[in-house]
C-alpha cells in the first residue's frame, strides 16, 4: 500500500437523499440539508431515484427528502412508486412541497409520506422533521380509564347531528360537547351509544373540553380511510368515563383538505353502523367536505349570537347553500347567551333578528356565564361541573327533545 493511498480519508457515508427534478428549484432545501448532514448527503432526479433504490448501497440511507411542486403533479405515479421503493427498504420519506394539491399530498402521505414540510421552508422545521423521522416519538400507552371498550356492532344506523358555530365563540364546542354527554346519560337503563367526532383538525377543543390526550392515531386513520374497519375506527376513539366515545382531533395542526369528502363520508359512515348518536364538532370554515357532512345529517345545529357578525355570517351561509341546492331545511339555529325571561327588549330584538335573516331561532340557550368557560378548562361536562347550570338545564332539555324524536321514528 502506497503512502498516499494510506492517508486517504475514508468517504463520508451517504445518510440521506434528496429526490427532485431539480434540486436547484428548492434552492433553501440545499441549505438546510447541508446544515443538517453536511457533506453527508445526495442528490438524485426522479428518473435515477428508483435505479438507486434497487441498489445494495440504498439500504444505507436513513431517509430521503422527496420535493415536489405543482408542475411534477402529473408524474405522480413515478413519485409514488420512489416512496414505495424507499419503504421497501425501511428508509423514510419527508415530502418537500410547493403549491401541491391538497388530493396529490394526501395520496403521497397515504403511500407512505412520513412527513411533510411545506416550502419554502420554515426555519427549522427541516431539522425537526428529519428528527421525527430518525427519532420517532412512540406514542404513550392509553390509560386503561380512557381506552374505548366498546366493542364494534357494525348493526347501528345512527342519528348523525353536526353543531357549526356561524362565528367565533358562539358555543358551538361546549354545545356539541355537553350534547354528546347529555344524550349518553339520556337513558338510565338502556344508555344509547354515543360518538362525538372533532373535525376542526385545525383547533379542535373537544378533547381540552374532556380531558383527553389527542393521538397519532388519529392522522393515522385520517390518512388512510380506504384501509380503515370497525376494529381500527374503535381503537381510534378514546372513552370519557366509559359512556361517551370521542374521535379527537389530531396531534397537529394539518391543513383542512388533506383529507378528501371520500375520507369523510367513510369516517361518518363508520360512526353510524357502530353507535346510536355521532355528534360532530364543526370547524368554523367551509371546506370541501362540509357538504359531505351535511348531507349525511339528520338534523344540522348552526350556533349564533344577537350581534352583526353571526347575523351576517348566516346570511352568507344561506345565500352558500342555496346557490349549491344543499338541504338548508336541515339547519336548526341555536341563539347562545340568549335574552332572559323577563328581557322584553331583549326578545324583540331576537324576533326582529329571525325576521331579517329569513330563519327559525327554534333553540336559546341561556349565557351560563364566566363559570362555563372555567368549567371546560376543568376537563368535565356541565352535568359533572356545574348541574344546576342554566345552560347545562337547557342542553340537557335538547338532548331529551332529540331522543325522543328519535325513539317516535324508530317506533313508528
Amino acid at each position: 500500500m502506497s503512502m498516499n493511498a494510506a492517508l486517504q480519508p475514508d468517504p463520508q457515508p451517504i445518510l440521506a437523499c434528496t429526490i427532485s427534478r431539480d434540486v436547484q428549484i428548492f434552492d433553501l432545501l440545499i441549505e438546510d440539508m447541508e446544515m443538517a448532514l453536511g457533506e453527508n448527503w445526495g442528490d438524485l432526479n426522479f428518473n435515477d431515484a428508483l435505479a438507486f433504490l434497487e441498489q445494495p448501497d440504498a439500504a444505507e440511507l436513513q431517509f430521503v427528502a422527496i420535493a415536489l411542486d405543482q408542475d411534477d403533479e402529473n408524474d405522480l405515479s413515478l413519485i409514488v412508486s420512489i416512496i414505495n421503493a424507499a419503504k421497501t427498504k425501511d428508509i423514510k420519506v419527508i415530502l418537500i412541497t410547493e403549491d401541491v394539491s391538497p388530493a396529490s399530498l394526501h395520496t403521497l402521505l397515504r403511500e407512505g409520506g412520513n412527513e411533510f414540510v411545506p416550502y419554502p421552508l420554515p426555519e427549522g422545521e427541516l431539522a425537526r422533521a428529519i428528527e421525527r423521522v430518525q427519532k420517532p416519538v412512540e406514542e404513550a400507552p392509553v390509560a386503561e380509564e380512557i381506552r374505548n371498550t366498546l366493542k364494534p356492532t357494525g348493526d347501528r344506523s345512527g342519528v348523525v347531528i353536526p353543531v357549526h358555530g356561524m362565528a367565533g365563540g358562539t358555543g358551538a364546542t361546549t354545545l356539541a360537547v355537553n350534547l354528546a354527554w347529555e344524550l349518553a346519560n339520556v337513558e338510565k337503563e338502556d344508555p344509547p351509544r354515543v360518538c362525538l367526532i372533532d373535525l376542526d383538525l385545525q383547533f379542535g377543543a373537544t378533547s381540552t373540553y374532556l380531558d383527553l390526550p389527542r393521538r397519532e392515531t388519529i392522522l393515522e386513520l385520517l390518512s388512510d380511510t380506504e384501509s380503515m374497519d370497525s376494529e381500527s375506527f374503535m381503537q381510534a376513539l378514546l372513552s370519557y368515563n366509559q359512556k361517551l366515545q370521542v374521535f379527537t382531533s389530531p396531534t397537529d395542526m394539518i391543513p383542512m383538505d388533506l383529507v378528501t369528502t371520500e375520507d369523510i363520508d367513510r369516517l361518518i359512515e363508520m360512526a353510524r353502523v357502530n353507535f346510536d348518536y355521532v355528534v360532530i364538532d364543526m370547524p368554523s370554515t367551509m371546506v370541501e367536505w362540509s357538504e359531505t357532512v351535511l348531507n349525511a345529517a339528520h338534523v344540522y345545529f348552526a350556533t349564533l349570537e344577537l350581534d352583526m357578525r353571526s347575523a351576517q355570517n348566516t346570511l352568507r351561509l344561506k345565500r352558500a347553500l342555496q346557490s349549491e341546492g344543499l338541504a338548508i331545511e336541515k339547519l336548526r339555529f341555536v341563539l347562545n347567551r340568549a335574552p332572559g325571561f323577563t328581557d322584553l327588549n331583549g326578545k324583540s330584538r331576537v324576533k326582529r333578528l329571525a325576521e331579517s335573516l329569513g330563519v327559525s331561532i327554534e333553540v336559546q340557550l341561556p349565557d351560563g356565564g364566566k363559570p362555563v368557560a372555567q368549567n371546560a378548562d376543568h376537563g368535565v361536562p356541565l352535568a359533572d361541573g356545574l348541574p344546576k347550570n342554566g345552560l347545562r338545564k337547557e342542553i340537557a332539555k335538547l338532548a331529551k327533545s332529540v331522543h325522543e324524536v328519535n325513539a317516535a321514528e324508530a317506533t313508528g
